[in-house]
Order: C-alpha cells, then sequence, then structure tokens
C-alpha cells in the first residue's frame, strides 16, 4: 500500500517514512502542500498524512481542497493542536483521523492500519481471507491453512496489495504504484522478478496455482 507524507519537519517527516518502511508500506514525503497537490491526483496513493502547520497552504487546508475536487482518499492528519474546536475543524474539513503531537510511533502505524482497512470493502477486521490463504494485516502473518509462510518484506507488500483484490486481474503499472513508491523504475522487471519469489514459496500449497498470469493485463489472486 502507498502512502504520502507532507511534513515540512524533515526530522519527522524522515522518521515517520523509516517506520512506515519497516512495515513493508511504500512512502513518498514532501514538504509543501503544493508540492502535494498535483501528487495526489496523479499517483494511486491508498493514504495521505498531513501535518496541520505547514509553510504556505496548511495542512487542513489541502485536505478541504482535495475534498472539494473530489478525491476520497483517507487523510490522518498530525498536528500540535489539542483543542476540541481544533479536531472538529480537522475533521469537518475531510481529514478521517487526527493525531496529536507528539505520538508514539505504535500508534501511528496502529491509526494507519485502521484507515487502510476502510477502503478494502468496508470491513473491520484486519484479517484478509482469500480461500484457505489467510493474511494478518496487523502482524503481518499469512498462513495457508495451517502452514505458516514465510515472505520478505516486499513479496508480503505485494501479497496484501493481490489480496485486497481477490479475482480481479491486476495491471503491473497499477501493482507497482501501490507496493513500490516513486523510486521504482517504472520500465523494470521487479513486478515480475516479485511475483516469481512470490509464487516459489505459494506453489505447491494448492493443486492450482494461487497467482495466476492473465495475459494481456497482469496478475491476479484466486481464490482457491
Amino acid at each position: 500500500m502507498r502512502i504520502l507524507i507532507v511534513e515540512d519537519d524533515t526530522r519527522i517527516g524522515a522518521n515517520v517514512q523509516a517506520v512506515l518502511r519497516r512495515e513493508s508500506y511504500a512512502v513518498d514525503h514532501v514538504a509543501t502542500a503544493e508540492e502535494a497537490a498535483p501528487r495526489i491526483f496523479s499517483e494511486p496513493y491508498d493514504l495521505l498524512i498531513f501535518d496541520w502547520r505547514l509553510p504556505g497552504m496548511s495542512g487542513v487546508d489541502l485536505c478541504g481542497k482535495i475534498r472539494k475536487e473530489g478525491s476520497s482518499t483517507p487523510v490522518l492528519m498530525l498536528t500540535s493542536r489539542s483543542q476540541i474546536e481544533d479536531r472538529v475543524q480537522g475533521l469537518d474539513t475531510g481529514a478521517d483521523d487526527y493525531l496529536t503531537k507528539p505520538f508514539d510511533m505504535n500508534e501511528l502505524v496502529a491509526r494507519v492500519r485502521a484507515l487502510l482497512r476502510r477502503p478494502a470493502q468496508q470491513i473491520k477486521n484486519p484479517v484478509l481471507q482469500v480461500g484457505k490463504l489467510t493474511i494478518d494485516t496487523n502482524t503481518q502473518a499469512v498462513h495457508y491453512d495451517k502452514d505458516l509462510i514465510e515472505l520478505a518484506p516486499r513479496e508480503y507488500a505485494l501479497l496484501e496489495y493481490l489480496a485486497r483484490h481477490p479475482n480481479v486481474a491486476l495491471e503491473r503499472m497499477d501493482i507497482m504504484s501501490h507496493v513500490w513508491d516513486e523510486n521504482a523504475d517504472p520500465f523494470s522487471n521487479t513486478v515480475d522478478v516479485h511475483i516469481r519469489y512470490l509464487r516459489r514459496k505459494l506453489d505447491g500449497l494448492s493443486t492450482q496455482p494461487l497467482i495466476r498470469t492473465i495475459k494481456g493485463k497482469g496478475y491476479m489472486l484466486c481464490d482457491l
């Protein structure tokens, strides 16, 4: 899943980015609302994290702007403002959640997970189930039936994205834009390579391949 952080404090932005990348998310970071606005509509972000106090346009104004322009991407607002009226203003502008600085990184990760679950079939259950395959998005534990499958971070991120769209043929560029960040080379074969890695670990668990290649389209995780 791909996340955009808009935070002008370099230290905070870098720390949040590092923590979320360790959780297998693809994360981009910019310092201003002016940099963020065009990206939000040109890149398929799954979650946006805005600092309230940004230079120029504030995070709350950016949130209001993108909502007026039709974006429904979940927004987590980071702010030092703790007054109830400030929280109400942020939520009324279109933010989905609100975290007051200083915050614990574990709480940030928990809020991120909760927000990312909302667009996926509007469910609150952290466990994705595709046939006999189960993915706990909180612990990142993956099982097929009762067997634990050990995955590298990028393999996990790829499988989770496929599992959020079971039985749907996903194009390579769609997969790359959600699982990799802006530094990924769109002309490389990195998606195909990681699909091969996943197949090595999944093939043999069922009588038919769990991940199918759809000719002229991309890949699909099947509900077997």
